[in-house]
């Protein structure tokens, strides 16, 4: 979780409120939606119970900060008028910061960076260490106190527990009276690179080290970025250097002055890759100029941003589940998606595999789950954050319905598998036909005028236009492309039918007609690459199949595949017979 009142901070910026209240309301009954909020609020309690008074992280920090979203986003809904959502935090002990902590406001990418650049001179940027923040407090040069950030003005005193924790000095050499400085309590890391070691929970454990009561061995592994010097010298140059006098030097050897928003995008880039001494979540830049101490408040740090780096997971909301059935029989579970931004990609939908697993996963309609990109950049589900309490589930196809020999013909129960079947055929690796995308198949089968897998042979360029609104022109083109499929081998034929054929299998089969292939036996098939005994038998069973042989007796009807190959400019593998013969 964040840093000790991290969170209360982050509400009074306003960064809370963002992505949640720009979706949907939930279509809830005021029973329900007072019900779920109760719930989610009682989980949120306990959580925070957890870290602040007994410095146990029992979710991960992205986890919470969602499901605070999404409370806040259920309380704007249904009761506008009552307050955000902030972690009720320990009264006992709290003390007054000499100055406050006025946070960072973040920016969403390097054009807004650059906006906010514009006129502002003297700026460095620095790694946003991620730890927890604190205040260190010197009189007369002497240590005097060790606060949290709690809410920005009032801080927890962990002045006893400074001792244990060798980066921080008793004593400093100055003749101020006063010294306040603001900084980042860290664990100290050998070659930690964000890039592939991602947040390691290293922030949870620092809090946890110092809720503790106890004494925490892990106080000595810690260590501090000094960020901010409020009453300290105008220049940033003479800031780092007596810092670093004082035994406080991370933040100068951490620190780069900069000149525009390519500037901060080369070090953001350079230390996500490199090897760092601390976890990080992003930049900070920093104008060397700001007030005095005596002005600074809670979320009105106008001084300093940060760009923080792209999440490798994000949280959504399922608006729905569907179950897309595919040209061999197989369900899926499809989740429908409040629309989230991952990296480059706006994810509005993710696949979660199996019947199986979406039962197991136990997931509907108003829960919240996390994604991130699996390879190639595919979104891919990580895990269930949050479960709505009153549940109803979808009801799934019947499996047992499904097979590579269902849905030969159009019905509503057949329509998902009907068109995974077409748009498989249309792939220039079975039939070649370019041009004929999902929609114009559907419209086809619902005007009635296919009725059945390989119905468009029979159309006339009038029949394609009529039903599915294309111009003549595109219709006759189509239709071209249909007639073309004509050509194609037998091979391409049996693909297209859906026979359980493996790839190498097809592109060795011998055969010319189909009469050869229905004949053949088990025997005959294992001669077949790829193909073993209970393959074997599986497809002897399928072209014994009623289904499947009433097909094949259309397509013989169609004269498929043509009595003769040559003359007929038969395309394979991409050629067609005069290209082929040139070679």
């Amino acid at each position: 979780m964040k840093g000790v009142g991290w969170r209360l901070f982050g509400v009074a910026l306003g960064f809370v409120l963002c992505p949640a209240h720009s979706a949907l309301c939930p279509v809830w009954t005021p029973i329900r939606a007072e019900k779920e909020i109760a719930r989610l609020q009682q989980q949120l309690q306990h959580w925070d119970e957890a870290y602040y008074q007994q410095g146990q992280s029992p979710v991960a920090d992205s986890d919470y900060d969602a499901l605070q979203q999404r409370l806040n986003h259920w309380q704007h809904c249904f009761s506008p008028s009552q307050p955000a959502y902030t972690p009720q935090l320990p009264r006992k002990g709290e003390h007054l910061h000499p100055v406050a902590h006025t946070g960072v406001k973040k920016l969403r990418d390097k054009l807004a960076l650059a906006y906010w650049m514009q006129g502002r001179h003297d700026l460095w940027v620095q790694p946003k260490v991620d730890g927890i923040a604190v205040s260190l407090v010197y009189r007369q040069g002497r240590l005097v106190s060790l606060l949290s950030r709690g809410d920005g003005l009032r801080g927890e005193e962990w002045l006893s527990k400074a001792a244990e924790i060798p980066a921080i000095p008793q004593h400093i050499d100055t003749r101020l009276d006063e010294v306040v400085l603001q900084g980042e309590l860290f664990l100290s890391m050998t070659g930690h690179q964000q890039a592939t070691d991602g947040g390691r929970n290293a922030r949870a454990q620092v809090a946890g080290a110092m809720i503790s009561k106890t004494r925490a061995p892990l106080r000595q592994s810690l260590d501090i970025f000094i960020w901010a010097w409020p009453d300290g010298p105008a220049a940033m140059t003479e800031r780092l250097q007596q810092l670093s006098r004082w035994g406080l030097g991370v933040a100068e050897k951490w620190s780069h002055r900069v000149n525009d928003e390519e500037d901060v995008a080369a070090w953001r880039t350079r230390w996500f890759h490199a090897a760092l001494p601390f976890v990080t979540d992003g930049v900070v830049v920093h104008q060397a100029r700001r007030p005095a101490g005596k002005n600074w408040l809670p979320g009105e740090g106008s001084w300093a941003v940060a760009w923080k780096y792209d999440p490798p997971e994000v949280s959504a909301e399922v608006l729905s589940v569907d179950f897309p059935i595919g040209r061999t029989g197989k369900i899926a579970a499809v989740l429908n998606l409040q629309p989230v931004q991952l990296d480059d990609k706006t994810v509005r939908r993710v696949s979660i595999g199996s019947l199986r697993r979406w039962q197991e996963m136990d997931i509907v309609a108003g829960d919240l789950i996390t994604l991130s990109l699996a390879g190639q950049g595919i979104p891919r589900l990580e895990r269930v954050i949050w479960r709505v309490a009153e549940r109803h589930y979808p009801q799934p196809p019947d499996a047992a319905r499904y097979t590579p020999l269902s849905c030969f013909t159009f019905s509503a129960a057949c329509q998902k598998q009907l068109l995974a079947k077409l748009r498989w055929l249309s792939q220039k690796t079975v039939l070649n036909i370019p041009g004929v995308e999902r929609s114009t198949w559907l419209r086809l089968l619902e005007s009635g005028a296919m009725t059945h897998l390989f119905g468009w042979l029979t159309l006339t360029p009038e029949q394609i236009a009529a039903a599915t609104g294309l111009s003549p022109e595109r219709a006759k083109a189509i239709w071209h492309r249909f007639n073309l499929t004509r050509q194609q081998p037998l091979r391409r034929w049996v693909a297209a039918s859906g026979v359980s054929l493996p790839r190498k299998a097809l592109n060795t089969l011998p055969d010319r007609q189909w009469e050869s292939l229905t004949q053949r036996d088990v025997m005959a098939w294992q001669t077949l690459p790829g193909v073993g005994a209970a393959l074997a038998r599986r497809l002897v069973a399928q072209f014994h199949d009623a289904r499947l042989q009433a097909v094949i007796a259309f397509l013989q009807q169609q004269n498929i595949p043509v009595s003769s190959m040559l003359g007929m400019g038969i395309v394979e593998n991409g050629q067609t017979e005069t290209e082929a013969q040139r070679q």
